[in-house]
């Protein structure tokens, strides 16, 4: 939307609000106003008093929601207490208030919670950190969680991924009013990416979440790390573990929402990235996570992660170890 009138942006915090979940998209809008733009951005909290971020820097606020009588864009940035316990009432109002007179509703990360509590989510697409899709997943069963996107537009409601990804969506906002070529000045200016390639994946932890409860699928995790190139095929794991094949596939199913060969393949992956971050190569990270070649650790990392083992290593390997490379 452009306009020849000031584009106001509320953006709601909180005590225990992420300071670069507020600070990354307000310096985009600020970064775009020196460039031509015209953003008038307004930090609110829900009783109108200052806050205290989740480091401990105070915010001042200019006000409570009734300071901003109709702001264009509305955000609410994220933090990490609400994905552990609800969100408070006062909150969820002042988010409701902001929400209906805005033309756009915005969330950062675990703002998404906030959201998703005013009923904002129900029926659209979504996403957040992720590291607590799967609890937004449960706290809104009518959102469609997708945990591997930077961020995702439903009509005119926007949510972002962990932390740094406000600065994706603060671009992509700039973007639908004033066009790429100020986004990508923005982008310049900050020396970020204009568009992040790839997913949420590339970043997730290794293993990330809880191990299996059922002892026989803690057996497939430690027989694949203790040998990530042995057989681990369905036969070869039922045969192990004295499960019959079909027996073996339907507790994956049922405790994991997956198949033993996925599981698998997943393992491998994750020590495959692991390898890369310390520095081996993408032949030596295949060898090493058990994969047959380089070309299929290349196709898994595109399937999975939609970048190159390559394109992953420049991101996040370590200065020690190996010198990158295939």
């Amino acid at each position: 939307m452009t306009s020849d009138t000031h584009h106001r942006v509320a953006i709601l915090v909180y005590d225990g609000v992420k300071l670069l979940d507020v600070a990354g998209p307000a310096d985009v809008f600020a970064e775009a106003n020196r460039l031509g733009a015209e953003y008038r951005v307004a930090l609110l909290s829900p009783t109108g008093a200052d806050v205290r971020s989740s480091v401990g820097i105070r915010i001042g606020v200019d006000g409570g929601p009734a300071f901003e009588p109709a702001p264009a864009t509305f955000v609410v940035p994220g933090g990490d207490v609400y994905p552990r316990t609800p969100v408070p009432r006062d909150l969820i109002e002042a988010a409701r208030d902001l929400a209906v007179r805005s033309h756009r509703v915005a969330s950062v990360c675990t703002g998404a919670f906030v959201l998703g509590a005013v009923g904002l989510l129900d029926g659209k697409r979504a996403t957040t950190h992720w590291k607590v899709a799967g609890e937004l997943a449960a706290r809104c069963p009518q959102t469609h969680v997708e945990p591997d996107a930077i961020y995702v537009r439903d009509g005119t409601t926007y949510t972002s991924a962990g932390v740094a990804a406000g600065i994706d969506l603060a671009l992509a906002l700039v973007e639908e009013d004033h066009g790429p070529e100020l986004s990508r000045d923005v982008a310049r200016a900050l020396v970020v990416y204009l568009q992040r390639p790839g997913g949420q994946s590339q970043f997730s932890a290794p293993l990330q979440g809880p191990p299996p409860r059922s002892p026989a699928l803690r057996k497939v995790a430690d027989l694949v790390l203790a040998d990530p190139s042995g057989d681990h095929s369905l036969g070869e794991l039922a045969k192990h573990l004295h499960l019959s094949p079909r027996h073996l596939t339907r507790l994956f199913r049922e405790e994991l929402s997956t198949s033993p060969t996925r599981y698998v393949a997943s393992i491998r992956l994750d020590l495959a990235k692991a390898f890369l971050d310390q520095g081996h190569t993408a032949t030596q990270a295949a060898a090493l996570a058990g994969f047959p070649s380089y070309e299929s650790l290349r196709r898994v990392f595109v399937r999975e992660l939609s970048v190159s083992p390559a394109a992953y290593q420049r991101r996040f390997a370590t200065a020690r170890g190996p010198r990158p490379g295939r």
